[in-house]
């Protein structure tokens, strides 16, 4: 089972690799618009990106655009892990 530690490590390394970010900009209260700079575009990337890393389809059954911060996106990608192992 995948810790909540291990999602905020892997989910931060892919971030920082497809984004150019750095470790000072993935902070859990980070607004994923506002202060780490993605737009919509971004977003999509971010998911291709995030379902490659993680192994798992992340717009099944949630409004991904719900999702505001990184605190959000860890929730979002622990809620999901969760399934995906209870399946």
């Amino acid at each position: 089972m995948i810790t909540r530690d291990e999602i905020i490590r892997l989910t931060n390394e892919a971030l920082k690799k497809e984004f150019e970010l750095t470790d000072a900009q993935l902070v859990p209260s980070a607004h994923l618009q506002n202060d780490v700079g993605l737009d919509s575009l971004d977003a999509v990337d971010m998911v291709v990106v995030l379902e490659q890393k993680f192994g798992m389809t992340l717009r099944q059954g949630y409004d991904i655009r719900s999702i505001v911060t990184l605190n959000d996106l860890y929730d979002f990608i622990e809620k999901l892990a969760r399934e995906h192992e209870a399946n």
